[in-house]
């Protein structure tokens, strides 16, 4: 009987870990053909409304070079070169194939070729972004997370009114702050300006660490208050009761259990948060002197070039669906316990 066990408990546990392993593949599968299922239709109507804006606009490339002054003959005469005098469904037709391979049209202010120009500015905010985002989930879930374990205790009511006070501070508040204490004052950082990576990974951090942690703020806040509430109400529930029943420690309890099973809403605030900072930071990168991508699309919509904020949208859109689609994924990796069994 003892070999018996002994050959078929290995060969059991192998047969369940496979199991596992099929059934998170495939609820990865599922989700990502649900999340391609709504991207097709709302990337459709979406990319149709943005396009819409330029009939409702009324703005038009003639006016914006010849001023308004132009006479008839050559208002028509430019509209007819940028395929303005087409049926408006055809002019959609040919901007979407064009969006389609990448290619968002040329600016009606100098011509220039918009996929370059957002490709410029959103090198720039993503990076920008991209390690405010960092900070915003280390910072944020360790807050969160010791918030939880000291749930009720002077330390769980001292982050949670750090988190408070963090929330309220506008970002440009912060970065004027920032450049005043450690550009001017000590001089660890640079106060304006950018570095592309090739150029250096040291003097590209230097650069992008001050606006980065201006921007993480709101990211810290929301992750640490979502974390904190859904970890305690993981606390409660019946599988951590019958965890502790069974004598796991505690430190396996929360990483195997209360974090696995409470992290979910915290991610989910993570969907529209990288989008936001790319595209939402015109003000700060004021403050740094960046050309990145919110202040591209504060420019071109001031300017009242049409082409360039359609570009700017679809580029949003797309910002906004691909980082909610690994949101997701990610998500679904994570099991809950009552498909552990828990």
């Amino acid at each position: 009987m003892r070999t018996t066990a002994q050959v078929v408990t290995p060969a059991r546990r192998r047969g369940v870990a496979v199991t596992g392993t099929r059934h998170a593949l495939g609820r990865i599968l599922a989700t990502l053909a649900r999340s391609i299922a709504i991207f097709v239709p709302v990337f459709l109507v979406a990319t149709f409304v943005t396009f819409a804006l330029r009939s409702l606009s009324g703005l038009s490339p003639a006016r914006i070079q010849l001023g308004e002054q132009a006479t008839d003959e050559a208002i028509h005469r430019i509209e007819a070169q940028w395929g303005l005098d087409k049926p408006f469904l055809t002019q959609y037709w040919d901007w979407f194939t064009g969006v389609l391979h990448g290619q968002l049209g040329a600016s009606w202010v100098n011509g220039a070729d918009i996929s370059t120009l957002i490709g410029l500015g959103l090198g720039v905010s993503l990076s920008v972004a991209t390690f405010a985002l960092i900070i915003g989930i280390v910072v944020g879930f360790a807050l969160g997370a010791v918030a939880a374990l000291r749930r009720t205790t002077v330390i769980d009511r001292a982050i949670t009114g750090f988190v408070t006070v963090i929330s309220v501070m506008p970002a440009f508040v912060v970065g004027i702050v920032l450049v005043a204490v450690f550009a001017v004052g000590l001089h660890l950082f640079p106060s304006a300006g950018y570095i592309p990576a090739q150029q250096g990974i040291g003097p590209w951090l230097a650069h992008i660490t001050l606006p980065a942690l201006a921007l993480s703020f709101d990211v810290i806040a929301d992750v640490a208050r979502q974390l904190r509430t859904s970890l305690v109400a993981a606390y409660r529930e019946n599988y951590v009761t019958g965890a502790v029943v069974r004598g796991l420690s505690p430190r396996r309890i929360f990483f195997g259990h209360v974090l696995r099973n409470g992290i979910g809403p915290a991610l989910a605030t993570l969907g529209l948060k990288f989008p936001s900072l790319v595209g939402a930071s015109v003000v700060t990168e004021w403050i740094f002197g960046l050309q990145g991508f919110g202040r591209f699309a504060n420019d071109s919509a001031q300017a009242g070039d049409v082409p360039a904020v359609q570009g700017v949208l679809v580029v949003s859109i797309v910002l906004v669906v691909a980082f909610n689609l690994i949101v997701n994924l990610v998500l679904a990796r994570m099991t809950p316990a009552s498909q552990r069994g828990v």
